[in-house]
């Protein structure tokens, strides 16, 4: 998932309601990340939403781990010969969406921003700028954001109650699958070096670390022959710490 942030204009009206309207996609344009959206991009899944019934998400500036930035919904969404048009209602009891819609009429918060992922893409040119065109997108969540990548967005109003940078990718299915492997890999790993070091323990109990078991006369009593020489060096011992420690993170 990705994310873009585009300057808003704010128009405040009259009414006290907690909607909004704004352009939060801008078609044509080549944003400081080097990519332009194509007119088109978003039809697909904006009908897959109409059909879900579910309504698309309003964030604030992308904290989606934060159930009380979850400030509001999109009530329609539709692609314009500018961009991707939406209008929202703001939850404004939510403290937090009240302080931001706030902050959107006192333009405090000039920048919109949408959560994506590419599902179709490919290289263009645009006044002579190589970019990267996106074809197909794939729509997660919208809302009001500081700092801003595109400098074309336009928040056409918002009203109140009295009250690219890019972002990270979150794991898709594909990463968790090499995740998966990695960790069975590191098993295996732990599992050869596990016996490498316990074939090389002495009578002791103790590993040797690149220096040979030193032959010792077996006791009188004793008719077994002496242990065999055997030699285990030391990174063995630390590669196999590393698995463990790189599972934990994994």
């Amino acid at each position: 998932m990705q994310t873009k942030n585009l300057t808003a204009q704010v128009k405040a009206t009259g009414d006290d309601t907690g909607e909004f309207e704004a352009i939060v996609a801008v078609f044509g344009n080549v944003d400081s990340g080097g990519d332009v959206i194509a007119k088109g991009a978003f039809a697909d899944n904006l009908a897959e939403w109409e059909t879900s019934g579910d309504p698309i998400p309003v964030v604030w500036s992308h904290d989606s781990n934060d159930p009380f930035s979850h400030i509001g919904s999109v009530l329609e969404a539709s692609e314009t010969e500018t961009g991707l048009l939406v209008k929202g209602q703001l939850d404004l009891d939510n403290p937090k969406a009240a302080q931001v819609h706030k902050l959107l009429k006192g333009r405090r918060v000039t920048q919109f921003s949408f959560a994506y992922s590419v599902l179709d893409s490919g290289p263009t040119e645009v006044d002579g700028v190589k970019a990267t065109e996106l074809r197909r997108l794939k729509l997660y969540e919208v809302g009001p954001t500081l700092v801003g990548m595109n400098q074309s967005t336009e928040l056409l109003s918002a009203k109140s109650d009295d009250v690219e940078a890019k972002a990270g990718r979150v794991l898709s299915a594909k990463n968790t699958e090499v995740v998966t492997t990695a960790i069975s890999a590191l098993d295996a790993a732990k599992s050869a070096l596990k016996a490498l070091l316990d074939a090389a323990t002495n009578d002791d109990g103790k590993a040797s670390t690149g220096q040979q078991v030193k032959d010792e006369e077996p006791p009188a009593a004793k008719s077994e022959e002496p242990p065999a020489k055997v030699t285990v060096d030391a990174s063995a011992w630390e590669l196999y710490e590393k698995s463990l420690s790189l599972k934990e993170l994994l």
